[in-house]
């Protein structure tokens, strides 16, 4: 009998060890935020409406028509007049880049925030396990991580992953490669390095479907630290709660909508296809089915799924289904009930108001796309930590908060994920934050692009070889 109160002991011990160690186990898989630092180019390189016009004069392939649609829709864009080009763009040599002018752009960016975010943090190049770098539009050789390796000096078992062509939905494609590998290795920090060339990318044709992506990018990028060590977890910023990545690739007109080709006289660019609002709607709404389970209460699906039932039920067959993103906030889904805060990537203004519509959002929740498109414009896949930058020099990050990000990019993907704030973050403690030199002056009054206070319409009868800016 004492043997079998023994031998029972020992087995209840057993499992209570087993029971903890796979509770213990799964701590050390958590992945944290650390710190991150965005980039804010040197003022010689800000770009506003005015230059940008005479940037898009010195393409000599463009006829006046298009002269005018681009100038319309760098006013309607949501730009502003502080955003950031490359340097050959002031330089005039945007038709002509080099290689050199590409790499130039990246070491100006990876030395600004990776610096910046080692010295904060007080960490040594060495002190880094992981390393993921994605720009979507360069491929060099050596590898761009590879010269960031060799600039900082890292370690030689440093596990590295290059990104290239992943689009503008980049940045959680890294964080998820991280969030994977800390399944696996404990006590490990993770350097995550996004940003964009826009230097060797500018397109010299005339096709409309192609040129529009030259007024739309700005340069910019971000530096991220991520751990999974539980010593950290107390310093930490945001905790990775869920991550989804949708991948459309199967479907044709998905991974026609986005693609860089070469126009009818074999000039390279980015061609944006009128199938586009539909790729985009259809990956999104596909996303939003798997996250919306893992982010809502068990209360707000219920209603959700209620309401889209008597919805189909009163539904007029003949007049076809009803895109399922438009048709939540209608149905009385409420993502506030999960959500506190949206980081929506600033793709456009139309993007923007797109997802507001669909998640039924108000402007306050819109606010810090809206400002990060104005005042940085779309820098490709580091444009979500430009937003989040901005929540946290409002101080709107509270303990417990959870942030929604929302991302999109070529394929065609939309991929999200969601971070709980794991501490208050308040603005003495963001010294980094780039938006801290002008935050008190956003949102501004007004968004109007002052291109339509300070120059008139160019005319159909003007003469495109002598068309300047009138006032």
């Amino acid at each position: 009998m004492d043997i079998l109160c023994i031998l029972s002991s020992l087995l209840i011990s057993y499992l209570i060890f087993k029971i903890w160690t796979l509770i213990d186990s799964k701590r050390d898989q958590n992945c944290y935020i650390l710190d991150y630092q965005c980039h804010k180019p040197s003022d010689d390189r800000m770009v506003s409406t005015q230059i940008s016009g005479e940037i898009i004069r010195r393409n000599k392939h463009l006829r006046l028509d298009e002269y005018k649609f681009l100038l319309r829709a760098i006013v309607s864009s949501g730009i502003g007049e502080q955003t950031y080009a490359p340097r050959l763009y002031f330089e005039g040599r945007e038709e002509y880049p080099t290689i050199k002018d590409a790499l130039l752009e990246m070491e100006e960016f990876y030395i600004d925030p990776i610096e910046k975010l080692l010295e904060r943090n007080k960490l040594k190049p060495k002190d880094i396990d992981v390393l993921v770098v994605n720009v979507s539009m360069l491929n060099s050789t050596p590898s761009l991580s590879a010269r960031i390796i060799n600039h900082y000096k890292m370690r030689e078992d440093v596990k590295v992953f290059n990104l290239t062509a992943m689009g503008c939905s980049a940045s959680v494609i890294s964080v998820d490669i991280v969030k994977n590998i800390f399944k696996t290795y404990k006590n490990k920090l993770a350097l995550v390095v996004t940003s964009e060339s826009l230097s060797p990318n500018w397109y010299t044709g005339n096709n409309r479907s192609m040129i529009l992506a030259n007024c739309l990018f700005r340069s910019g990028g971000c530096a991220v630290l991520l751990t999974n060590k539980r010593c950290l977890s107390g310093k930490a910023m945001f905790k990775l709660k869920c991550l989804v990545r949708t991948h459309h690739g199967a479907r044709e007109d998905s991974f026609n909508a986005c693609i860089q080709k070469e126009d009818e006289l074999g000039r390279v660019g980015i061609h944006l296809d009128k199938t586009l609002p539909k790729a985009a709607t259809r990956a999104f709404v596909d996303n939003l089915k798997v996250i919306t389970p893992k982010i809502l209460p068990v209360t707000e699906l219920f209603r959700f799924m209620l309401s889209l039932l008597l919805k189909k039920l009163r539904r007029n067959p003949s007049k076809g289904s009803t895109n399922v993103a438009q048709a939540a906030p209608k149905a009385g889904i409420n993502f506030k009930t999960g959500i506190d805060h949206f980081c929506i990537h600033t793709g456009g203004k139309a993007v923007i108001d797109t997802i507001g519509y669909s998640l039924d959002l108000t402007e306050y929740d819109l606010e810090p796309a809206r400002m990060t498109l104005h005042r940085f414009g779309n820098t490709s896949a580091s444009s979500l930590w430009y937003v989040l930058g901005y929540m946290e020099a409002k101080k709107r990050l509270k303990r417990g908060d959870r942030v929604f990000m929302i991302s999109f990019g070529a394929g065609f993907k939309c991929n999200s994920c969601v971070w709980e704030v794991v501490r208050d973050l308040n603005v003495g403690e963001c010294l980094g934050n780039v938006w801290n030199h002008c935050i008190d002056q956003y949102p501004p009054k007004s968004l109007l692009n002052p291109f339509l206070e300070k120059y008139g319409w160019i005319r159909e009868e003007e003469d495109p070889d002598t068309f300047e800016f009138r006032t």
